[in-house]
């Protein structure tokens, strides 16, 4: 696990050398190569996400909650995770107005993706009184 981090850190360090040294030349070819690392990088990440991802039902499970809620807990997680990353590429691009929208849209689908959980907590809480 230690191995994949560092190796994880040397490859970001690399891309962000990389990036910079492109900027220097071509904006478009620095965002690109971001891109490419945060693409990369991502996808490695879904190796470790597997067995996480199985630890978790599992407690779940036990605890008696629905999958349904775990299904929400994973897609907010996954829309904050998006949501940063392209907030990050636009601010390192000078758009920060961008930056800033793309951070309202990821809250109000955080907010849209947690009403059923609200819905739920609300209907639990009439039926006890």
């Amino acid at each position: 696990m230690t191995d994949s981090c560092l190796t994880t850190a040397a490859f970001c360090i690399c891309s962000a050398l990389i990036a910079v040294l492109l900027r220097q030349y071509s904006r478009e070819q620095s965002v690109l190569a971001e891109l490419a690392a945060c693409a990369g990088i991502l996808t490695a990440s879904l190796m470790f996400i597997s067995p996480l991802l199985t630890s978790i039902r599992d407690l779940f499970s036990c605890a008696g909650i629905s999958d349904s809620y775990l299904t929400v807990i994973f897609k907010a997680a996954a829309v904050s995770v998006i949501t940063e990353i392209t907030c990050e590429l636009c601010r390192d691009c000078g758009e920060h107005s961008i930056a800033a929208a793309a951070e309202i849209w990821g809250r109000g689908m955080l907010i849209l993706l947690a009403m059923p959980l609200v819905r739920a907590m609300i209907e639990r809480i009439t039926d006890i009184l």
